[in-house]
């Protein structure tokens, strides 16, 4: 059974940084496409940031390049979202999510994983 667990979500203020985690059960990362999404209110969820599994090939949507990082230690089935410069507008519930066999790109733009954690609340507040 696959498992995704999020962690290190929290109120920040803005400019300030925070670091999620994904601590993954059941599933090979080295075999698996996997990444970040989030959902504000109102508005659709979005693919963040993925990373493939074969290659460690990295995508992220434009509105957070050069701001976030996205990094996984197949070791110890983690994955990470180093997110610095926040601002209000990433304000949301931040998901992980994953399938297999797919490129970092792919499972971003169509947000279609397999499996999905519960999500972690992110808000960017002064």
């Amino acid at each position: 059974q696959v498992q995704l667990v999020e962690s290190g979500g929290g109120l920040v203020q803005p400019g300030g940084s925070l670091r999620l985690s994904c601590e993954a059960s059941g599933l090979a990362l080295d075999d698996s496409g996997i990444g970040w999404f989030r959902q504000a209110p109102g508005k659709e969820r979005e693919g963040v940031s993925c990373i493939s599994g074969s290659d460690g090939d990295t995508y992220y949507a434009v509105s957070v390049r050069g701001r976030f990082t996205i990094s996984r230690d197949n070791a110890k089935s983690t994955m990470y979202l180093e997110m610095n410069s926040l601002a209000p507008g990433d304000t949301a519930v931040y998901y992980c999510a994953a399938r297999p066999r797919t490129t970092s790109q792919a499972l971003c733009i169509s947000r279609r994983g397999d499996y999905w954690g519960q999500g972690t609340q992110v808000t960017v507040s002064s």
